[in-house]
């Protein structure tokens, strides 16, 4: 009878165990979920660059026009009272088109990443103990930082 609970509560321990270290984050699956985060972010300040450019380029309108119309683009009584152009609408249309585009194509570069660089349980693993463990947001937050520094870098040269 000894040797039952004493073999059980050593395999329950042993499980529980094996347990607590598959949920610790290893640095190296802390690095490659801060390399698919640094990725995205990369990828979407692009996006943000492009819609950017597309408005101050536009001989359609300025800044501030493009602002007000877009706010309103799909309310057609406020769209007749600031006497938007067709053309204006067709702008606003075509940037939120691209971005809605961009969009797509960011969160399948996500998807991507997450499932086949870092694989789904460990991306899940790691979110989860960055919500709870201050210690690894410390780890990470850093390495964010290093990795946004580096991109500069390249936006710089580049």
């Amino acid at each position: 009878m000894r040797a039952k609970f004493f073999l059980s509560t050593v395999l329950c321990l042993t499980t529980f165990f094996s347990f607590a270290q598959d949920t610790a984050v290893s640095e190296e699956e802390l690095t490659k979920y801060a390399t698919v985060m640094d990725s995205i972010n990369e990828m979407t300040l692009a996006v943000q660059a492009t819609l950017s450019d597309m408005v101050k380029e536009s001989e359609v309108m300025n800044g501030t026009r493009y602002n007000e119309i877009s706010k309103i683009i799909d309310d057609p009584t406020k769209l007749n009272e600031a006497q938007a152009t067709p053309e204006e609408i067709a702008f606003v249309n075509a940037v939120a088109e691209k971005k809605k585009e961009e969009t797509v194509k960011i969160n399948q570069a996500f998807q991507s990443l997450a499932k086949d660089y870092l694989g789904a349980s460990t991306y899940n693993k790691v979110k989860k103990a960055l919500s709870t463990d201050p210690e690894l947001r410390k780890q990470y937050d850093a390495l964010i930082s290093e990795m946004e520094k580096d991109n500069e870098q390249v936006i710089s040269e580049g």
